[in-house]
């Protein structure tokens, strides 16, 4: 079961697909080998490797990777605001900016959307959300917000887990209009958040490091918005400014090398999540979807 392949539905091909990790060779190493496990906690796991690693990958000499990853990863190069021979690192081109045409947003004034690309898991109350990868498991929302009061305003409220893969557009947007806070850092470790490390310690959304923000809304109340980090991912860099009014759809800002996630939570009775994406959350199957593609309706 920890090491069945990750399959995830597809909302535009209608399919069950199957996850090409990418570095799933050293991802496999650092669950399955003893060697590779005492290596994750004396070194992967730590800021500053991530912080050497996004170092290498932002030297000139890694561009050479970037036209063999488009090409191996099917990327419409298309999408991206530079070309792909502009970029200057690796690092440059894996936070890519994207034409606005590339991720058109949902215009409906009910609708929210995905803040992100990736594979997402939803829950209609996050006091009740289970079986997350693995059936049993169950997501701590006091330890992921660090806080037991905030947590109690929203326990009863939906959910949605955004897991970007490193072949992702790696910007996150806002998901709602509305007023951002000061961004709250959370600190911790560093492990993966790829489900085959998520299967055996989910705890690693609620430790590793986090950024908090808190969305105040004219219909929603108050959203929360978190950046998860992960293993080669030290930073999460916020682009937005706090205390302006932000539209659906503005960007917040962009993760760095490597794979990570985003949560966002909504206090209870607010919104109604997709069906789809209700559908394949109850069973433990992510759904893929774009950022500015409708998660949820709000009521």
């Amino acid at each position: 079961m920890h090491d069945a392949p990750i399959e995830f539905f597809n909302r535009y091909t209608g399919h069950i697909e199957t996850e090409r990790v990418y570095g799933e060779a050293w991802l496999r190493w650092t669950l399955q080998n003893p060697f590779g496990k005492l290596a994750l906690h004396l070194f992967a796991k730590r800021p500053l490797f991530a912080a050497w690693y996004g170092w290498q990958m932002s030297r000139p000499a890694t561009c050479a990777k970037i036209a063999p990853f488009i090409a191996q990863f099917g990327l419409d190069a298309g999408e991206f605001v530079k070309r792909p021979q502009d970029f200057t690192s690796f690092n440059d081109f894996f936070f890519r900016a994207l034409k606005p045409s590339a991720r058109p947003v949902d215009a409906d004034p009910r609708a929210v959307i995905f803040p992100a690309d990736g594979r997402h898991l939803g829950f209609a109350n996050a006091a009740q959300a289970s079986g997350v990868f693995v059936k049993g498991q169950r997501f701590d929302i006091d330890a992921l917000l660090g806080d037991t009061a905030l947590a109690a305003r929203f326990r009863g409220g939906a959910l949605v887990f955004s897991r970007l893969c490193p072949v992702d557009y790696h910007r996150f947007h806002f998901p709602v209009a509305g007023t951002p806070s000061e961004t709250q850092l959370l600190n911790g470790p560093l492990f993966s958040v790829n489900p085959l490390a998520l299967r055996r310690n989910l705890a690693n959304l609620w430790e590793n490091r986090r950024w908090l923000t808190r969305i105040e809304t004219a219909n929603l109340g108050t959203v929360l918005m978190l950046e998860i980090g992960a293993t080669n991912v030290g930073s999460a860099v916020q682009t937005f400014r706090a205390s302006a009014p932000m539209e659906k759809g503005s960007e917040k800002g962009f993760f760095q090398f490597g794979g990570s996630a985003t949560a966002t939570l909504f206090e209870p009775g607010r919104v109604r999540l997709s069906d789809d994406l209700l559908t394949h959350s109850r069973e433990c199957r992510e759904l893929y979807a774009r950022v500015g593609d409708r998660m949820a309706l709000g009521v």
